[in-house]
């Protein structure tokens, strides 16, 4: 038996749109990602690991919406360690994606919230965006010997910061929590107009991930495949 494709997400949403044919997706958050990743490979194996779904915007005019095609992974909790994404199929994502950034990528622990801190991780890291599954996706390909990539959508600007009521949204397991995001807006409602744009910015991230996800599948049978085969 062929070895699977794994796309690894860290959010219910970004699991659900990378879900289909010829892939097998683990979605979980970053504590225990490398565990549940392994346990995933354990029966047969895998050709390759691919880190799909969003991460927030680090550079300056990068918009939500905007495809990152990762050159590096920067491992921020290992002193930016730095591992190397496969070239060729970062490449076969950059020919059939044109308008997707390709620049390096930021795995951190935890959110990047403020417009403040992203400047300051900007300026540290050289990263156009920061996602909390990326380093460990590359982590596990790396001690395997496998081939990675990841390609992730900005949700949210370097320049914004965002509201408290969008993380009171998130549940542990990533999953939206709506009574506390009404929580969040009822003691402080004036972030309602803030909260409204992060709404605005999660749309156009989801219609970019469920356009790319067509492009990916596509390179995934064919290029891709190809390359974690060896031919």
């Amino acid at each position: 038996m062929t070895p699977p494709i794994i796309v690894v997400t860290g959010m219910p949403f970004e699991a659900r749109i990378a879900r289909g044919d010829g892939v097998v997706v683990v979605c979980a958050q970053n504590h225990t990602l490398a565990s549940d990743l392994e346990a995933a490979m354990a029966p047969d194996g895998a050709r390759g690991l691919v880190s799909f779904g969003t991460a927030g915007g680090l550079r300056p005019g990068v918009t939500p919406g905007q495809w990152v095609i990762a050159h590096n992974v920067l491992d921020m909790p290992q002193q930016a360690h730095a591992y190397l994404s496969c070239a060729a199929w970062a490449n076969a994502l950059r020919r059939a994606m044109p308008d997707a950034l390709r620049a390096d990528l930021a795995g951190v622990t935890a959110p990047v919230v403020t417009a403040d801190d992203k400047a300051a991780l900007w300026r540290e890291s050289g990263a156009a965006a920061a996602d909390m599954e990326s380093h460990i996706v590359a982590r596990v390909a790396h001690a395997h010997g496998l081939p990675f990539v990841a390609a992730r959508v900005v949700i949210d600007p370097a320049e914004r910061s965002l509201p408290p009521a969008a993380l009171a949204g998130l549940r542990s397991d990533g999953s939206t929590d709506i009574l506390g995001v009404l929580r969040s807006l009822a003691v402080n409602p004036r972030q309602l107009p803030a909260l409204l744009r992060v709404g605005k910015d999660a749309s156009r991230a989801r219609q970019a991930m469920r356009h790319g996800r067509r492009i990916v599948t596509l390179e995934l049978g064919d290029g891709f495949g190809a390359v974690a085969a060896g031919i």
